[in-house]
């Protein structure tokens, strides 16, 4: 029998015998690495963000507002919100953050959104690290092997996040309230929940997935005007969906922020009505 060691595999992707020989790693004279750095830097910050709001169980609530992060609350041990999205499905047992039961949600959405997967592909794995610059990486099994087979479940959350994102349009229908839930007031912050509405609908709705539900599979757009015409409202918006991704991304922080910043009594909500 045999004791040797096995041959070395062939060199495959951008190395493979197919493609031509470039010894080189990349051509690129710019600073092509920013985009990529740039971007894993504004992850992690969210991410480390987001973790630590999402486990700290307190300071999400400062009436009329309730952080995003903890919308609707689902557990039993939620702070009572007047009015509020108190969906206690759950119940007493769970004992950890209510932001843990619905985060998954929207996380799972921008998880395998086609431009965080861009995003993170290349700013967290470098494949590719950016146009022209070959990874590092000797294979490539794309999307076809696990975890990133669940990349597929994208449609899925989408589904899930039209919810949510109604939920937050109620949250925000709340703000016009003041702090003693008395309607017809609004607030500095009254403000921000409504930006911050818009642009979590303008990301949700500019989806690819939701462009593929418009007006996908048709084969005659002439026999189907409505779908047409919804088709090109999510398309125009489709456009800027990299935009929107990064502009909801930060505005959900800031609410989040703001509601923890008056919880914590750093400065009263200035009141504009």
């Amino acid at each position: 029998m045999a004791t040797g060691t096995r041959p070395p595999r062939p060199p495959s992707g951008v190395h493979g015998a197919s493609r031509a020989a470039i010894r080189a790693r990349h051509l690129r004279t710019d600073r092509w690495w920013l985009a990529p750095a740039g971007t894993a830097a504004g992850l992690l910050a969210f991410v480390a963000y987001s973790t630590w709001r999402a486990f700290a169980n307190a300071d999400y609530y400062a009436a009329p507002y309730v952080s995003p992060f903890y919308s609707p609350c689902l557990a039993e041990n939620c702070e009572e919100m007047r009015g509020g999205p108190n969906l206690d499905l759950v119940g007493s047992w769970w004992g950890l953050s209510p932001a843990l039961l619905i985060l998954v949600f929207p996380l799972g959405f921008r998880l395998t959104c086609y431009y965080y997967r861009k995003a993170y592909y290349r700013g967290f794995w470098a494949s590719p690290p950016a146009c022209a610059v070959a990874e590092p990486h000797s294979r490539y099994t794309g999307e076809t092997r696990f975890p990133l087979v669940l990349q597929n479940l994208h449609r899925y959350f989408f589904y899930a996040a039209v919810p949510v994102a109604a939920i937050l349009t109620y949250d925000t229908v709340l703000t016009f309230r003041d702090a003693d839930y008395a309607w017809g007031h609004m607030g500095a912050g009254t403000l921000l929940f409504l930006l911050n509405t818009v642009l979590i609908w303008a990301y949700t709705l500019s989806c690819h997935s939701c462009r593929h539900i418009m007006g996908g599979r048709l084969r005659h757009f002439s026999k189907h005007p409505v779908r047409y015409r919804l088709w090109g409202w999510v398309s125009r918006l489709n456009a800027c969906h990299m935009q929107l991704a990064w502009a909801s991304l930060v505005s959900v922080a800031a609410c989040d922020l703001y509601v923890y910043l008056l919880a914590t009594g750093a400065f009263t909500d200035p009141r504009i009505f």
